[in-house]
């Protein structure tokens, strides 16, 4: 499968984050970003497949971000990040990227999953 993907886990009350909005962006040869597509973590905290089906998996600069306030707020829970960003590189070579996303009110941390 070509494309992006994430995994949201909130580390700090041990569940896959449901209901986490998630945009995908792309950097322009201009700088700017373009939005390719925006969803929600399922149940199990997956958005599977960001990347629409029209859209080709091109080298170049991503950008995922994930609104970690609104999430945190129906949990009556005040975190430190209204926002987290994570800003990725697409090789020629890269088929599909899976960026997970572990997280707590006051700190996260990513990595280049599998």
């Amino acid at each position: 499968m070509k494309g992006i993907s994430t995994h949201v886990l909130d580390t700090a009350l041990g569940t896959a984050a449901a209901a986490v909005s998630v945009v995908l962006e792309r950097a322009g040869e201009d700088g700017g970003w373009q939005s390719l597509s925006a969803q929600q973590t399922d149940s199990d905290g997956r958005c599977r497949q960001l990347l629409p089906e029209d859209v080709s998996l091109q080298p170049g600069q991503y950008r995922l971000r994930f609104d970690t306030g609104a999430y945190y707020k129906t949990k009556s829970i005040e975190g430190l990040y209204p926002f987290v960003e994570v800003t990725f590189v697409v090789r020629e070579s890269d088929t599909h990227l899976h960026i997970p996303l572990l997280l707590t009110a006051n700190g996260y941390t990513t990595y280049r999953g599998t």
